[in-house]
């Protein structure tokens, strides 16, 4: 069993993923980019963001400058969310202190997620962007200020580089990513463990119940344990094998 996905496979683990969502109906679904075959995973939400009081009006933080996109502190961060879950007592003990991001006041936002494939790393990638309800989107800063405590103290010395803003490849819009360098790092054991178990692992599934509560996008349990790992008995639907964008170019 790889440890890295196969474009192939990335479309059959979505496929299961959208027949387990019909089910549940909690709004995933399979977008096409114009003119193209290429697509991604969606799925919208709303919740509640904190957001500063100087949080900008006019785009997404673009004016900005982004640090390079090392990332290591999100392979560091999920490594020790699967092997030593933390309780919510320690998690309120390592916060303090963890981050000097400003309170600021509570508002509904909506963010949109997209799931989309990465030729360069062989994984999947998590976009999304979030506004508030009259349609202003959040600063970085605002981004990082909602993230759980148990996160946001782990990834603390590096939060610029784990989440960034990047164009959408298929989009060509501005949207926050958490970049996927280390993903093979944390899903190595995972995938080692499934086959020493002779266990069958639907890939996305399990990637995204990790890094998706990074950024608010919780991941049911019966995904885990009803949406079946994929298999190759014919080859996937023919699609346009994507080119890299500029979340896909390596480090």
């Amino acid at each position: 069993m790889s440890c890295v996905l196969d474009e192939d496979t990335f479309r059959l683990c979505c496929q299961h993923i959208l027949h387990h969502s019909d089910t549940l109906r909690d709004g995933w679904s399979w977008e096409l980019a114009q003119g193209s075959e290429e697509g991604y995973l969606r799925k919208t939400s709303l919740r509640s963001y904190t957001v500063g009081p100087d949080f900008l009006s006019d785009g997404l933080a673009g004016d900005r400058p982004r640090a390079p996109l090392s990332a290591e502190s999100l392979g560091e961060a999920v490594e020790q969310q699967l092997e030593l879950p933390s309780s919510q007592e320690e998690d309120d003990d390592d916060d303090d202190g963890a981050c000097d991001v400003s309170e600021g006041s509570s508002r509904a936002c909506q963010t949109e997620y997209h799931v989309l494939y990465s030729c360069s790393y062989n994984t999947p990638v998590l976009y999304f962007q979030t506004y508030t309800l009259d349609g202003r989107s959040l600063s970085l800063e605002d981004v990082w200020r909602s993230i759980p405590p148990n996160y946001r103290q782990r990834l603390q010395h590096s939060p610029w580089d784990t989440i960034t803003q990047q164009e959408h490849p298929l989009l060509g819009q501005p949207f926050y990513v958490l970049h996927p360098c280390r993903t093979e790092d944390f899903m190595r054991p995972v995938m080692q463990a499934a086959l020493r178990e002779s266990r069958g692992v639907n890939y996305v599934v399990t990637w995204l119940s990790v890094v998706g509560p990074v950024v608010g996008l919780e991941v049911p349990l019966s995904y885990s344990t009803l949406v079946p790992a994929p298999s190759h008995p014919t080859p996937a639907p023919p699609a346009a094998r994507c080119s890299p964008g500029p979340a896909d170019t390596p480090d």
